[in-house]
């Protein structure tokens, strides 16, 4: 065991129990809503849920990973995290700021063809950002300081505390959807306040850190993200913007996506320890080691996208209404689709990390800019509103992948030392569901 734990980060542990409990935390969540509200309040619940994520995944993750780099840079110099959050809350606050204003500009149109006319879930959405740029912005720090435990504990509390508040509302019949989306504001807020005592004993004050430092890199990390989240999420939101009185579909989708996703959950622990490796391998000029590093990944990563496809494709129909009540409407098809969009999408994550650790952040940002363009022209086919949302995922997802494919094959350069530190724990997993 001993000799296990040594083959891994440190803090993968510690990380890889809080995201499980909060992956855990989403399919409760969902399920417990998909039988507590009508199939319109389902709906408007999904696209919440595929809005927050999007967005909220796309744009504050990276804010957390640099964050991260620039805490533990100084961390190696003896030098306080205060400066570092002082900037990293304030890019996070005029980020939010902007989506913010983005989003009460189009109130209107986001409550009348989204929400079912309830203004409210709108208050719900711009909570929810909130939230997500408070949360993380401090695991930013954490992170940096490698205190793991308490990143996972952030991430349990979060978890534990979703699956609990959802509990009681499932429990005492509580069928407003609104309720059920304000999980999304309070629990990761808890999970902030419980976790933020490490973060205030570290603070200290030191040399202010130059702007440029926290944003080398980070508006091509941040276009990547994004992108890729834009490639995961958007089939449930383009089911309402395509067809605003198809209330079945939208929340049938989101259920039938976070099973044949589960695979990407698994990922999480892979990515931990997969960046450092292949950086490592490419700044010493190790190519066999790269690449035999990133066929192993290719591999594991496949066999996980197969076997989630086959359970899927055999029980999904009936899982989607067993858990969570969902109309059916979808069919084994429905799932083969999905299931094949999440392999390749798969293969586009294990490609991206490869492109990042040769430090190729445009190639990657094209790579899902390409695959995003391919799903918009799939989206505005002429075919069933249902299959060009699965086909434009599936199609986004393997033209991301090739993409990415064609661009590694040019030989990797030798890179000087790292810069970016390999001993911490890769976080960010694009599942599209935390």
């Amino acid at each position: 065991m001993r000799r296990l734990l040594g083959l891994v980060p440190p803090g993968t542990l510690a990380v890889g129990a809080g995201l499980a409990l909060l992956g855990l935390a989403s399919y409760v969540h969902l399920a417990v809503a998909g039988h507590s509200l009508t199939e319109a309040d389902y709906s408007s619940l999904s696209v919440l849920w595929s809005i927050v994520f999007t967005l909220g995944i796309g744009v504050f993750m990276p804010v957390e990973q640099e964050v991260a780099r620039v805490v533990a840079a100084r961390r190696t110099q003896g030098l306080p995290p205060g400066p570092v959050l002082a900037r990293g809350a304030a890019l996070a606050t005029g980020v939010l700021a902007l989506m913010v204003v983005v989003v009460l500009a189009a109130h209107g149109p986001l409550t009348d063809r989204l929400f079912e006319g309830d203004g409210a879930m709108v208050w719900v959405l711009v909570g929810s950002l909130a939230a997500m740029a408070v949360a993380y912005t401090t695991r930013g720090v954490l992170s940096g300081l490698q205190l793991f435990p308490w990143y996972g504990g952030q991430l349990g509390v979060d978890g534990g505390l979703r699956i609990g508040m959802v509990a009681v509302l499932g429990l005492t019949g509580v069928t407003s959807p609104l309720w059920y989306g304000l999980v999304l504001v309070i629990a990761p807020l808890a999970g902030v306040l419980l976790t933020l005592p490490p973060v205030l004993r570290a603070v200290g004050s030191g040399p202010p850190v130059a702007w440029r430092a926290l944003l080398r890199g980070l508006g091509l990390l941040t276009a990547s993200s994004l992108l890729s989240q834009v490639v995961v999420n958007v089939g449930v939101i383009n089911v309402r913007l395509l067809d605003p009185d198809d209330v079945t579909t939208a929340g049938a989708l989101l259920s039938a996506l976070v099973l044949v996703r589960i695979p990407l959950f698994v990922f999480a622990s892979l990515q931990a320890s997969l960046l450092p490796g292949l950086a490592t391998a490419a700044s010493t000029g190790d190519l066999t080691a790269f690449h035999s590093l990133l066929r192993r990944a290719l591999g594991i990563v496949t066999a996980l996208g197969v076997l989630g496809a086959v359970g899927a494709i055999a029980l999904g129909p009936w899982l989607v209404g067993v858990l969570f009540d969902a109309a059916g409407v979808l069919g084994h098809g429905d799932f083969a689709w999905l299931a094949a969009a999440t392999l390749a999408y798969l293969w586009a994550m294990v490609l991206g990390q490869a492109l990042l650790a040769l430090d190729r952040h445009r190639a990657q940002a094209v790579a899902w800019l390409v695959g995003v363009a391919a799903l918009v022209a799939v989206t505005l086919a002429p075919v069933a509103v249902a299959l060009r949302v699965e086909l434009a995922y599936t199609v986004g997802s393997v033209v991301t992948a090739a993409t990415m494919a064609v661009l590694l094959r040019a030989r990797p350069r030798p890179l000087p030392a790292p810069t970016r530190p390999l001993d911490a724990v890769a976080t960010g997993v694009s599942g599209g569901i935390r």
